[in-house]
């Protein structure tokens, strides 16, 4: 009895800070604080036009307070951030925009917060894939075929949990019944 009790509350305390990564940043962000991020992002060492371009676009969507591939995993996950998902355009851009762009991939991001998008883009680590990722917060309306969805992770890894708790239950009877 002791030890499913003891595994109980060990596996509550992972999912407890399990939940607290997967919110961490979480709360409307302060004029001061989309402040300090766009001016730590416009001294990263990037092309001086593309950086004023971007962060101009940049602070209204950060004002507004709402949510944003391999080489980014690591760096999306330490920021409690991780793609929902991935599809691959079937059409080109349905709004017209000069240049025109294609897009080979398409990935959604789950980012906790506003909070936490400003906090990863003004990382150094970011500054090398910023590049490529300038383009990407413009308006694309571009048809997507199903590929990988991801769901809500609190319910994957707080059902792992419970999967395992019931599997230890269910043998431990079966051992020592």
């Amino acid at each position: 009895m002791w030890v499913e009790f003891i595994l109980a509350v060990a596996l509550t305390i992972l999912y407890i800070a399990f939940w607290a990564w997967h919110s961490q940043g979480a709360g409307k962000l302060t004029q001061a604080e989309i402040d300090q991020y766009l001016a730590i992002i416009e001294k990263l060492p990037l092309p001086e036009k593309g950086v004023q371009a971007f962060t101009s676009r940049l602070r209204p969507w950060a004002e507004a307070d709402a949510r944003y591939e391999k080489s980014l995993l690591w760096l999306w996950l330490s920021h409690a951030s991780y793609p929902t998902f991935i599809g691959v355009p079937q059409a080109r851009n349905l709004i017209d925009m000069q240049p025109e762009r294609t897009w080979e991939n398409m990935t959604v991001v789950r980012y906790p917060s506003r909070r936490m998008f400003l906090k990863l883009i003004s990382s150094p680590a970011y500054a090398p894939l910023a590049a490529y990722k300038f383009i990407a917060v413009e308006l694309d309306l571009v048809p997507v075929s199903g590929g990988v969805m991801v769901p809500d992770l609190r319910w994957l890894v707080g059902g792992g949990f419970a999967i395992i708790f019931l599997l230890f239950v269910c043998i431990r009877g079966i051992l020592f019944g």
